[in-house]
């Protein structure tokens, strides 16, 4: 079912990616790392993608917990230069459309602030592992465990 995939990427111009797609990618994720190169590679061509600087926030946690400098540095020489993917640093806009998401779809404040920062940014979808993104009628949502099914 992986290649499906590429179909929901064919349908969005624009599409927002949540963190684990990005630790996936990066890490080299044993389970998902196909799945999520896939969307690397779609944007290496033609493909569009947003993220907040939320992302490289979270996906920093561990490696400066566990004082691996070196996959800090990967993290930002991968996804610094990577062509096609916008960082989006929250903005009032940004937190007020959160503030909103937050009391609607009771979702926690980062993911809030993903989906805010997706909803700005005009991307009409989301690329996640996290099912509770399921809640955001305005996006459409790709859960990657659903594609390894």
């Amino acid at each position: 079912m992986t290649s499906s995939i590429e179909g929901f990427l064919q349908r969005h111009r624009r599409v927002a990616l949540d963190t684990s797609v990005v630790i996936y990618a990066v890490e080299a994720n044993p389970k998902y790392f196909n799945l999520a190169s896939r969307v690397f590679n779609w944007l290496e061509s033609d493909g569009h993608a947003v993220t907040s600087t939320l992302t490289m926030t979270e996906a920093l946690v561990r490696p400066y917990r566990v004082y691996d400098i070196q996959a800090v540095d990967k993290f930002y020489s991968f996804l610094l230069t990577y062509p096609h993917l916008e960082w989006v640093a929250p903005t009032l806009r940004i937190a007020d459309r959160a503030a909103q998401i937050r009391a609607e779809h009771n979702l926690r404040t980062p993911d809030a602030i993903q989906a805010a920062t997706a909803a700005v940014s005009g991307a009409t979808a989301l690329i996640t592992n996290d099912p509770i993104f399921r809640r955001i009628e305005f996006l459409n949502v790709l859960i990657l465990d659903e594609m390894l099914q």
